[in-house]
């Protein structure tokens, strides 16, 4: 067992970060105080992080990264004293939200050799926030590393990705994906590599997908909505049941949630709410607890329009005959069918639309507006 088995389908990033973690054991050259791992969503950048803070935890004599001592466990799950790691619920870093990492960042590690400090979506700093944490980045403290993730180094700030070791990631094989999926959750091989290649190798999602029926027939909805549409009328009617639909589900997985950070404040403050000061704190909690699930609204529409763009793929796949697999090879009738119904060109005309969507989204756009937009682009060429 080791903290790098997880990490699928990185061998040359993981041979880079195992590489440092045993220099920093050794106290000899190849460890550096900060490290940028960029990969396209589902490449497992926040994996392969947090294992790197494992390796650099690890109380194995031998193994560096062993996996199994209290150092590489506790480090992975992000409950060890001396690994932090920050995800952030807002569309930006903000500077309230860095100033903490920063005071962390100075304290000396209590019980590993290394104080290590995980940023996930180090692309959501901004100029301020940014700025405020370059100086702790560019000069550290002699145990302390910084970890920051991105989907690509030109998402990061200028300023602090000239002061990072860059390691690329790479979207992993879906069979070794579904092999992760079988040995570690336990699913049926076949149910394991339908849900990679549907996830496109997006490990989370593909895990979701093997053990969700749910999240399967949601999918299926979504890849069904372009032979849905036939008019002006059908596309708004779409358009609002799938942006309904997201919000169902950001509400319903954070309003749990909610109630027990509403209920853990009140106790805190040793208060039943309705004090001035007390009604205060909580308006600024069911802010934040509203932004969050705004931003889990737009990344469940999101990962829907990475689905459309995956069949969009598969129907180019086969109007240019090209020799690969489908990602939808499920639906391999319905994939026929739609590259009869279209040329190229407009398939192609489609998935621009599919990735303007995207940004429109990204841009906080009204999601409805976006997915309405979207939709009324996906029509037939022939009935517009």
């Amino acid at each position: 067992m080791s903290v790098w088995d997880e990490v699928v389908g990185q061998g040359p990033a993981v041979a880079v970060l195992a590489r440092a973690a045993a220099a920093a054991r050794a106290g000899t050259v190849g460890m550096t105080h900060a490290w940028l791992l960029t990969g396209p969503p589902g490449s497992g950048r926040s994996v392969a992080a947090r294992a790197f803070a494992a390796a650099l935890a690890c109380e194995d004599p031998v193994e560096v990264g062993c996996g199994t001592c209290t150092g590489c466990r506790t480090a992975r799950t992000g409950a060890h004293a001396d690994t932090t790691v920050f995800v952030t619920e807002h569309t930006w870093i903000r500077r309230a939200d860095v100033e903490p990492l920063i005071a962390t960042a100075q304290r000396r590690p209590s019980v590993a050799p290394w104080r290590v400090i995980v940023v996930e979506d180090a692309d959501r700093l901004n100029e301020t926030s940014g700025n405020v944490l370059l100086k702790t980045i560019e000069e550290p403290p002699p145990r302390t590393v910084w970890v920051l993730c991105a989907p690509a180094v030109d998402d990061v700030l200028q300023t602090i990705r000239s002061r990072a070791r860059h390691v690329p990631l790479r979207i992993p094989p879906a069979d070794a994906v579904a092999e992760l999926l079988v040995r570690r959750d336990g699913v049926d091989p076949a149910m394991a590599a339908f849900a990679a290649r549907a996830a496109q190798s997006h490990v989370g999602l593909a895990r979701r997908l093997a053990r969700d029926e749910g999240a399967r027939i949601r999918r299926r909805e979504v890849l069904r909505l372009p032979q849905r549409l036939r008019g002006v009328g059908d596309a708004i009617v779409a358009a609002g049941e799938l942006v309904e639909v997201a919000a169902e589900e950001a509400g319903s997985s954070t309003v749990e949630r909610d109630a027990v950070e509403k209920a853990e404040l009140l106790r805190a403050l040793g208060a039943d709410g309705t004090a001035p000061a007390v009604r205060a704190q909580v308006r600024q909690l069911e802010e934040d607890q509203k932004r969050r699930a705004r931003r889990h609204q737009t990344d469940t529409l999101d990962r829907a329009l990475v689905d459309l763009l995956g069949l969009l793929r598969d129907v180019l796949v086969v109007q240019l005959g090209a020799p690969v697999d489908l990602v939808n090879a499920d639906m391999a009738g319905d994939v026929r069918d739609m590259a009869r119904a279209a040329t190229p060109e407009e398939t192609l005309r489609k998935a621009d639309a599919v990735n303007l969507a995207r940004e429109r989204l990204g841009q906080n756009v009204a999601p409805l507006l976006a997915i309405e937009a979207l939709a009324l682009s996906l029509r037939p060429s022939d009935r517009r």
